[in-house]
């Protein structure tokens, strides 16, 4: 069975909702989001950076969140939640699989840090101001993207498990104005979805 290494209010919840998404079963190692866990001696053996997601599949174990939804899907799905390589959605499935971690998560990384992991005294307003600004730039072409669709290539995919759950989390940061109608909707309907709820409240 898969074994999903997990902490709450991380890219590990990604890998849930992949999971249960694809009704795939699996247990998962639940740990708190602090370096008593993350840096502890054991799960450095798993991740040497002491970060998740890491999923265990029998001798494999693999860590990136984009690796193991890629990895996921072709060795238990066949490919399923992503469309055939000579699709016309193809392109844009890759676009935004890998626009979630190039262009969106890093201002949240920074934006992340700057309000909840660093203490109040080593906060960089500057810092943090351009990464808001950063996000909400970032977040324009998605929210273009979306006209007329109710997902990023049309029908669900797993660009959506990386880029919706980014979307998400950009939201709750404040980051996506009332002006972004397409974004907010979408927004709306990744929320709505059952699997989602689950590996956002895990």
């Amino acid at each position: 069975m898969l074994k999903l290494h997990f902490a709450p209010n991380s890219r590990a919840g990604r890998i849930v909702w992949l999971l249960e998404e694809l009704e795939l079963p699996y247990e998962v190692n639940r740990m708190d989001f602090h370096p008593r866990d993350l840096k502890s001696d054991a799960h450095r053996a798993r991740h040497p950076l002491g970060r998740v997601p890491v999923l265990e599949d029998g001798d494999v174990s693999i860590y990136e969140s984009g690796a193991i939804v890629e990895y996921v899907l072709e060795r238990h799905k066949n490919g399923g939640l992503k469309p055939a390589v000579d699709a016309a959605e193809y392109p844009a499935y890759l676009q935004w699989f890998h626009y979630c971690e190039g262009m969106v998560m890093p201002p949240v990384n920074t934006i992340v840090v700057q309000t909840l992991l660093l203490p109040p005294e080593r906060r960089d307003e500057t810092a943090l101001g351009q990464a808001q600004r950063l996000l909400t730039k970032a977040l324009v072409p998605v929210d273009d993207a979306l006209a007329g669709k109710d997902y990023l290539i049309g029908d669900f995919s797993a660009a959506d498990v990386m880029l919706g759950h980014a979307c998400f989390m950009a939201n709750r940061l404040g980051c996506v104005p009332d002006e972004m109608a397409n974004l907010k909707g979408y927004v709306a309907r990744v929320a709505a979805r059952p699997a989602f709820d689950k590996a956002i409240n895990m």
